[in-house]
């Protein structure tokens, strides 16, 4: 069984992309706590379900850690409960959200991915990816989609694409309370104009 522990930094982003993030920073501000059963969202990794709440001594201090089990993957987190805000432990989006990310997904950036090398793409992507914003996520989703109609994703970039797919699609069914290929489906739709004109 692997524990993990992770601290966040933020990204930017459109005005539409600002006023989403702004909502989901203000959820955000109020002290959430779980319970045994809840389902909530772990920056970088996703959808996971708090399977306990555990006292444990560390460094001669009791603390109380939720015991998270991700969906996808099957991992377990440790994640102090003092912490949550700092670790960016929230609740999964709410299904009157959706709309928001698809509107991410949907708004066109100008070209910046093409005047930066791959590698500076990488960073900037896995930045937004360990924010835990879904907006964050539906971003670099929606930037490595148009970027590989027109040329060959890097290694690094291919894989960033599958992650922000997969978190996007578990949270999305989730908050939707459906199969994810029907989400799949509604994001393939987002994007149909692009992949004609390429």
């Amino acid at each position: 069984m692997r524990w993990f522990f992770n601290k966040l930094g933020v990204g930017g982003g459109s005005m539409t992309e600002k006023k989403a993030k702004e909502s989901d920073k203000l959820n955000k501000l109020k002290t959430r706590t779980f319970e045994v059963g809840d389902l909530a969202v772990y920056p970088a990794h996703g959808v996971g379900e708090i399977m306990a709440i555990e006292s444990r001594v560390v460094n001669g201090e009791k603390h109380d850690f939720y015991i998270m089990k991700v969906i996808e993957n099957g991992m377990t987190i440790m994640i102090p409960t003092n912490n949550v805000e700092s670790v960016g432990l929230r609740d999964v989006i709410n299904k009157k959200e959706v709309p928001k990310v698809y509107a991410v997904m949907k708004s066109r950036k100008e070209a910046l991915a093409d005047n930066q090398t791959w590698n500076r793409r990488y960073r900037e992507y896995m930045d937004k990816i360990k924010t835990g914003s879904l907006y964050d996520v539906a971003e670099v989703f929606r930037d490595l989609f148009l970027l590989k109609l027109t040329k060959d994703l890097s290694f690094g970039e291919r894989k960033l694409y599958d992650t922000a797919q997969i978190l996007l699609v578990r949270e999305l069914s989730t908050a939707k309370k459906t199969d994810e290929s029907t989400i799949i489906s509604e994001i393939e739709s987002l994007f149909v104009t692009d992949k004609a004109e390429n």
